[in-house]
């Protein structure tokens, strides 16, 4: 999940977002997803699809499996 961090990181940037408003955005409590950036927890698949939905990119993409 390494690769994970990264690229929930490297999208986030490239969308031009703060942690928080996207965890605002997908109604997430509060420092879930800099946990997830950090690599402090991991997410749930669900959570994981979601936010493949939000950056428009598969779930391959999103944990490194795929080329974004």
């Amino acid at each position: 999940m390494n690769l994970f961090k990264e690229r929930i990181k490297e999208l986030r940037l490239e969308k031009g977002l703060k942690q928080s408003e996207i965890e605002s955005q997908l109604n997430l409590s509060c420092s879930m997803y800099s946990s997830w950036e950090q690599g402090r927890r991991q997410p749930s698949i669900d959570a994981i699809i979601m936010l493949a939905r939000f950056f428009d990119v598969t779930c391959g993409q999103l944990l490194g499996t795929e080329q974004l």
